[in-house]
């Protein structure tokens, strides 16, 4: 969540951040109204407090008792309604913040959309056919390692079934996405896949994106769109030493989103699914320790799609194609030859203090003090797009794919 004193310290350069994150003016327009509003209400409330306390000391020394009492105990129920009032207007400010996206960064370029992105760069050099490759679904179903009539048969449309090599590829990748990042000093974690609202609340899936999770009818449970969820929230309401940070984890899971794209895009192929696998990255920091912290991630998944030998490019982010809780962020696009450019794999942020004001996640400072961690996260990487990249950049003229050799001893 926002840092509401910031907001209405430095409202109009707040403001004109948030802008660039596509939030309603008319949103901030309320806000900066409430701001007022409350300000002069608590002031109103700080007169009849100072009334209370003042006149209360001078009680025992006043001569006409009766009156002063009288005028105290109809303070006294001003003060309970000036409170009320000013109660309603806190929860009012505080309901409109839970719906505002994190503040970008100032290194963050302002932009509409994903076409203002900015490349930073290219890692490794796409394949060179000489032949025209053919799509991951055809590929999958010739093989037949993906099975889609099956799958939208058991349940619906954007639901698959892996099978044989595929399956197993799918399971290799999974095993080592987990070995590599524990190489690089990600501890792994395995978590629950349903989660109550308020960790769904703590990294900012709640209250803005509740249509787009699956719930547990009559149930305080979700189904998990990411393990970032779960995974940054183990240390919701805690208060962490100093010297036990940073916390690096790993975690895979099964992901669950009903939103799987635009309408009639990638509706083939298993690159938007309803359900899907993910390997993430996630940490915890000091606020000095996560510039770092995010450039390793960025760089562990960056080496992680190298080492399958797969060429891909870094884009920054612009600011309108920034996520909900992000404030800077990395998109790693894998190289998909049937489509003949980039796409994206995996998706590394920086919260800052966002997620841990939401989650009240602290830490207590050199100088004795509770401040608020910074968390980070990262895909590393969204599995069944990793599978789809190896099956088209390692297919042959036959229609054939040659598994990666850092794959084989997980077969």
């Amino acid at each position: 969540m926002l840092d509401l004193k910031n907001l209405q310290n430095n409202f109009d350069e707040v403001a004109k951040k948030l802008k660039s994150k596509k939030v309603d003016e008319n949103l901030l327009k309320q806000l900066a109204e409430i701001f007022i509003e409350l300000k002069k209400e608590k002031t109103a409330l700080e007169e009849l407090q100072a009334f209370q306390n003042k006149f209360s000391k001078e009680l025992a020394n006043t001569q006409d008792k009766e009156d002063l009492k009288s005028k105290l105990s109809e303070n006294k129920n001003k003060i309970n309604e000036q409170n009320q009032k000013v109660v309603v207007l806190e929860n009012k400010l505080e309901s409109i913040a839970h719906t505002i996206p994190n503040i970008p960064d100032d290194i963050v370029p302002v932009g509409e959309d994903e076409d203002e992105n900015v490349e930073v760069k290219k890692v490794l050099t796409p394949p060179n056919f000489d032949f025209e490759p053919k799509e991951h679904h055809d590929l999958g179903e010739s093989l037949d390692w993906l099975d889609f009539v099956r799958g939208v048969k058991i349940s619906e449309s954007r639901f698959c079934v892996l099978k044989n090599e595929g399956a197993l590829l799918s399971r290799a990748l999974v095993n080592y996405m987990i070995d590599f990042n524990r190489s690089r000093g990600f501890n792994f974690v395995n978590v629950p896949y349903l989660v109550n609202g308020a960790t769904m609340f703590g990294t900012g899936q709640l209250p803005k994106f509740k249509d787009d999770m699956y719930k547990v009818e009559d149930e305080d449970l979700y189904l998990i769109s990411t393990s970032e969820i779960p995974v940054t929230n183990l240390y919701s309401g805690e208060i962490l030493s100093s010297e036990s940070l940073p916390i690096k984890m790993t975690c895979y899971s099964a992901c669950f989103r009903k939103e799987a794209g635009s309408a009639g895009r990638d509706t083939r192929g298993i690159i938007r699914q309803h359900q899907f696998e993910k390997v993430e990255l996630v940490s915890i920091t000091k606020p000095e320790q996560s510039d770092s912290v995010f450039n390793e991630m960025v760089e562990c998944a960056s080496d992680l799609l190298s080492s399958l030998g797969l060429a891909h490019r870094h884009l920054m982010l612009c600011t309108g194609d920034l996520g909900f809780s992000a404030a800077k962020t990395i998109d790693l696009e894998v190289w998909i030859p049937s489509q003949n450019k980039y796409r994206e794999i995996s998706s590394v942020s920086n919260c800052r203090d966002f997620q841990a004001r939401r989650a009240k996640i602290r830490y207590k400072n050199d100088q004795g003090k509770n401040e608020l961690v910074h968390t980070l996260n990262g895909s590393s990487l969204a599995v069944g797009r990793t599978l789809v990249a190896i099956m088209e950049n390692y297919q042959d003229k036959d229609g054939k794919i040659t598994i990666p050799d850092v794959l084989r001893k997980y077969f």
